[in-house]
């Protein structure tokens, strides 16, 4: 048994797809947890992590929660049977979420955003974000402050 169906088995989550410039572009000001839809080609892909979630962005529709353009590569054995790389998957939240959702997000400037795909229990989850998009002076200001902190531990830990 490899150690990431020992990981899965112990119900610790493991983690596939990091959306980097996520964080970078917006301000995070909650996560949920949603399950997703997928056929069995599109696990068998993200269990071999061969996903994108750069371009990705969740929207509610008629009430339910679509997620578009996440890119999850064919997987090679299951020719017949894969579906197209960036087609919309449905995720899956309360209706109670939902309805919270839809009500923040149509307040100027809110966004739904895929932030990470993860495996917890053997299920696919994305990790989805309400963001709130940065101007440009908010990133510069972040950047500044990654590389004031990135200088401090080179001269507490030495140059080396």
């Amino acid at each position: 048994m490899s150690t990431s169906k020992k990981e899965e088995k112990s119900g610790q989550k493991r983690t596939v797809a990091v959306n980097r410039r996520a964080r970078h572009e917006y301000f995070i000001e909650e996560t949920y947890v949603a399950g997703m839809v997928l056929v069995g080609t599109e696990v068998k892909s993200l269990r071999a992590g061969k996903a994108n979630l750069t371009d990705g962005y969740a929207r509610i529709e008629k009430g339910e929660l679509w997620l578009h353009n996440l890119h999850i590569a064919h997987f090679t054995q299951g020719h017949a049977s894969n579906v197209e790389p960036t087609r919309v998957r449905k995720l899956l939240l309360t209706r109670k979420e939902i309805d919270k959702l839809m009500g923040l997000t149509q307040q100027k400037g809110l966004a739904l955003i895929p932030l990470a795909i993860i495996f917890e229990r053997g299920f696919a989850k994305l990790e989805l974000g309400l963001g709130r998009g940065k101007k440009l002076y908010d990133k510069r200001d972040d950047i500044a402050k990654r590389d004031a902190d990135r200088e401090a531990r080179r001269e507490v830990f030495g140059r080396g």
